[in-house]
């Protein structure tokens, strides 16, 4: 570990913000808002990219070190800290409408940067520990069968049309959302209930589709209504779509347009680093630990995020993620900026 690898604590910023907000109330109840689509956007247009690669050799050495595995685990403490605060602060019945709006929003972007971008990188990971922190961060967001839908069938099939989570070139993120969620949930069903049949029949019951992805969300509601009642279990639904429509926003971003060829075989050709929209805006990259370099993990899905590099060939969003996400909920605006960039990008990858 190096000194500079310490910025990855600005990645609980945003938690930290959203404490904040419901603490202290008023307008600072907007305060993760402020900071996730307006400061860090600014921040990203007057500082530089940072393109450096390390080395084989450090890459092995920090493969090893725990420090970066604990700074995902910490997440677990952070997200649920704010939920049950958030939810008891909602309790006391005394927010005034536009303060539930702002804690109510912050809350989403929490699950959603710190929640389920978090439970990506662990539910990567090999061994029993992060899987289960990778459930457990999921669990509040009801979007349980991500790890199983992105793992086993978004990286199978990205950049292809049998990918709910590749967004096509003049598909707005309004109709993204509706296809990636239904499609996506549908697709992870499928996976689970193929891999079931390989269990002996108790197991296989803990690991049918239905079990996980349906009974787990309605558990984590009703609980939230046997202590908060039913205003709140809606609130809480609000909260979970916010983070997922946020997941799904960067899932457009990070694949808009880019599509792999067939060989003569019929199969489409490998996963290459071309095949996923890059950023090597250095704050986004942090507060998302290295998300935003998403063509290297989709080239090598293994890595770790602290040694996710850059390569010259992917193709590059012209700003980080918060400001795309932005820039995707407008879709004329996001037509004008990208297609030209995939346009080019088929002319130097699909000749």
């Amino acid at each position: 570990m190096v000194a500079r690898d310490l910025k990855y604590f600005l990645a609980y910023l945003i938690p930290f913000s959203c404490f904040i907000g419901i603490y202290e109330g008023g307008y600072y109840t907007f305060l993760t808002v402020f900071l996730t689509f307006v400061l860090i956007p600014l921040l990203e247009l007057f500082t530089p990219q940072w393109t450096d690669n390390f080395s084989k050799e450090k890459q092995i050495n920090r493969n090893t070190l725990i420090f970066f595995d604990i700074l995902l685990g910490l997440n677990v403490v952070f997200v649920y800290g704010i939920l049950y605060y958030f939810l008891t602060s909602l309790s006391h019945g005394d927010l005034l409408w536009f303060e539930l709006v702002g804690i109510t929003v912050g809350t989403g972007i929490v699950l959603g940067s710190n929640g389920i971008n978090v439970a990506h990188e662990l539910g990567h990971k090999k061994g029993i520990v992060p899987q289960i922190l990778a459930k457990i961060l999921l669990w509040p967001t009801l979007y349980s069968h991500f790890t199983t839908e992105h793992n086993y069938g978004h990286h199978a099939r990205v950049g292809t049309p049998e990918d709910p989570a590749t967004s096509r070139y003049n598909e707005s993120v309004y109709f993204f959302w509706f296809r990636s969620i239904c499609h996506g949930f549908l697709s992870a069903w499928h996976i689970r209930k193929a891999e079931s049949k390989n269990y002996k029949k108790l197991k296989g019951i803990l690991y049918h589709p239905f079990f996980e992805f349906v009974l787990l969300p309605l558990l984590y509601l009703c609980i939230i209504w046997y202590y908060y009642g039913l205003f709140i279990v809606c609130i809480g639904f609000v909260v979970s779509l916010i983070s997922i429509l946020l997941l799904e926003t960067i899932n457009y971003i990070e694949h808009y347009g880019l599509l792999r060829q067939k060989a003569k075989t019929g199969r489409y050709l490998p996963v290459e680093s071309f095949h996923s929209w890059n950023s090597n805006h250095e704050i986004g990259r942090v507060v998302l630990y290295e998300l935003t370099r998403h063509s290297d993990h989709h080239y090598k899905a293994f890595k770790k995020y602290q040694n996710l590099d850059h390569h010259d060939k992917s193709p590059q969003l012209p700003y980080g993620y918060p400001t795309s996400i932005l820039l995707a909920l407008f879709p004329l605006v996001w037509f004008k900026i990208m297609n030209p960039l995939v346009n080019q990008w088929k002319i130097k990858n699909l000749v």
